[in-house]
């Protein structure tokens, strides 16, 4: 057992198995006191209990917490099971949600609102109650679960929605609660898992390639990914003392490879004096704002 992260408590949502199982363990071996959760017990292949024993057998702490986070009332006795059981939280990390892929022509309402509420409405009821106490004890770690499908994806419009807005959140809350010492960042893994490897999201991973979205390499890097394990080394780094000025950043973390991405600016802009912009003067100048772009998805030729 390590020591970096001694006595700290951690939440780790959707950490039954997969990348959220193998954050739970190595957070643990870290020293951390560690709550699981899934929404239900059971689960084949694993579940919250399942990594808390594995957590104990080891000699650490830990404890499971079935339940929806998605749930605004859940997500606040989760916090709460947390402090019952450990007096403090620390670090929070929003990794549960559900997928439910489809083009965007056949998605139902349902697909749409359960994807959107468990990864994005799910990090948001965690994060509300993890600051209420982070903020009076002026330290935290909030960590979020984006993808790189915020940059662009084919086949579930709902997921790459739900893992923009989790950067966009991820940038609030930072700027909110940085001055109480409480930092909040963002993290693209690429790992294998149940959810990575299904038959549908390779399927789709397949479609970004052939539509263009994503480079052979990066296709190959998706179908053939590190395991969950390397994920943890960097997560442990952005909840110790020397992270402290990491605030508000979105990370891609994929084996040994960490990137920054950029920050958003203005890129080009065009600009008119005096009155309106007309439409022909805008047909004649706005092209030259998209110098080098080349459109991901242009047109099919008729047949």
């Amino acid at each position: 057992m390590g020591n970096i992260l001694k006595d700290k408590v951690v939440i780790i949502t959707g950490s039954g198995q997969g990348i959220g199982g193998a954050l739970a363990v190595a957070f643990a071996a870290e020293g951390a006191r560690v709550v699981t959760n899934n929404r239900s017990e059971g689960t084949k292949g694993g579940d919250a209990a399942t990594v808390a024993k594995e957590i104990t057998d080891k000699g650490g702490q830990a404890i499971p917490f079935f339940g929806d986070i998605s749930n605004f009332g859940v997500a606040e006795k989760l916090v709460k099971a947390a402090v019952d059981k450990f007096g403090r939280l620390d670090i929070l990390i929003n990794n549960a949600g559900a997928d439910r892929p489809h083009m965007v022509w056949n998605m139902t309402e349902e697909e749409w609102d359960t994807c959107i509420d468990s990864f994005l409405k799910g990090s948001f009821n965690c994060t509300r109650f993890a600051c209420a106490l982070m903020r009076e004890q002026k330290w935290g770690r909030i960590i979020n679960t984006t993808s790189t499908a915020w940059l662009g994806t084919v086949g579930h419009c709902n997921y790459g929605a739900a893992k923009a807005g989790i950067v966009g959140l991820t940038r609030a809350i930072a700027r909110e609660m940085g001055r109480y010492g409480v930092t909040c960042n963002a993290y693209a893994p690429t790992a294998g898992t149940r959810f990575t490897l299904s038959e549908d999201i390779v399927a789709g991973f397949k479609k970004r390639y052939e539509s263009g979205l994503l480079t052979k390499e990066r296709y190959e890097e998706l179908t053939n990914p590190p395991s969950p394990e390397t994920v943890a080394p960097f997560l442990i780094y952005l909840c110790t003392d020397k992270a402290s000025d990491m605030n508000g950043q979105v990370f891609d973390v994929t084996g040994g490879n960490i990137a920054l991405y950029s920050e958003p600016v203005k890129k080009k802009s065009i600009e008119k004096k005096e009155g309106l912009w007309t439409v022909d003067e805008l047909i004649k100048q706005a092209p030259t704002l998209l110098e080098g772009y080349k459109n991901p998805a242009p047109a099919e030729a008729a047949k």
